[in-house]
């Protein structure tokens, strides 16, 4: 059975400054995304699920989701402020989404067999769609998971801090797994801070997730009830956020479910600031140049 890709899609890109998962970064108007979906159905995924806000979706449809359409079976599902469980309403002045958990939930319906899940805006290398792949067509069982881990140093900006899931593994696999929101690189290191005071080193081999994660179906479930707990603890009315690296840390440390990972000498990149942009035109004209992929992406499909 074929894997489905479940796309985050809905963020708004504040510290972009801009909706950076239609951000065209080639002169054919490719975005991160197409990038992601040609590795993923070379890697053996046949359906896409996309997770938009509704106010984006013809916006994103005419940038990116018409030229996919035309590549896979796509399908849009939406993360709304709204949408909550137990007839619960959101607070009085609620914009924000409520975090990468409540978008991968968003996509529940739509998948029925294994899926992976990544963020628009990233570039995860070819080896990770590989091995993903491979995993969610023959090991992906209930409780059985999968996520490939990035050397830290490879997924670092010059221009300001990033969120990155730090892990904690044993014998191949994840045991624990810290979300940890502000991340800087420094000469010879990396730092984090929790207060935005106190900084801590970090070193650049660690490894951390960057959210490309391999589940079985039975993972909504979890969701579902981690969403439910969320929302009925004390949490930051106007900002607060459901984030899946939490969920899955928490589900690790009371031994429900097992995590694989599965490491990618890759170097991953993004659009986190405007600035990063200039750095990934480069690095994808370079695999381009060598042939990695053609130069007009799907000219041979």
């Amino acid at each position: 059975m074929k894997p489905t890709l479940v796309v985050m899609a809905a963020g708004m890109g504040s510290r972009f400054g801009g909706l950076k998962q239609m951000e065209a970064i080639t002169g054919q108007g490719e975005v991160l995304l197409d990038f992601s979906v040609y590795d993923a159905l070379e890697a053996g995924f046949e359906k896409i699920v996309i997770v938009l806000k509704k106010a984006i979706e013809k916006e994103f449809h005419e940038a990116v989701g018409k030229r996919l359409c035309r590549q896979a079976d796509v399908q849009y599902v939406f993360q709304e402020i709204d949408d909550l469980p137990g007839g619960k309403s959101p607070p009085a002045g609620r914009e924000k989404p409520w975090g990468t958990g409540q978008a991968v939930l968003a996509a529940k319906k739509a998948v029925s067999v294994p899926f992976a899940v990544i963020n628009a805006d990233d570039y995860y290398g070819k080896s990770a769609w590989s091995v993903i792949g491979s995993f969610l067509q023959h090991e992906a069982v209930a409780g059985n998971y999968a996520m490939v881990g990035y050397r830290l140093g490879n997924t670092l900006t010059a221009h300001g801090s990033v969120a990155r899931g730090v892990c904690e593994i044993e014998n191949g696999y994840l045991r624990g797994l810290t979300e940890r929101t502000k991340i800087i690189q420094r000469m010879e290191d990396a730092a984090y801070t929790e207060d935005g005071e106190t900084w801590h080193s970090i070193p650049l081999d660690t490894l951390v997730s960057m959210q490309l994660f391999g589940f079985h179906p039975d993972f909504f479930g979890h969701l579902e009830e981690g969403f439910a707990s969320f929302l009925d603890s004390p949490f930051d009315p106007l900002k607060g956020e459901y984030l899946l690296p939490g969920r899955v840390g928490e589900l690790l440390k009371s031994k429900q479910v097992s995590m694989r990972v599965l490491s990618s000498p890759d170097r991953w990149f993004g659009v986190t600031y405007k600035e990063d942009k200039p750095a990934v035109v480069s690095a994808i004209d370079d695999l381009k140049q060598k042939g990695v992929y053609p130069e007009t992406l799907w000219q041979r499909w």
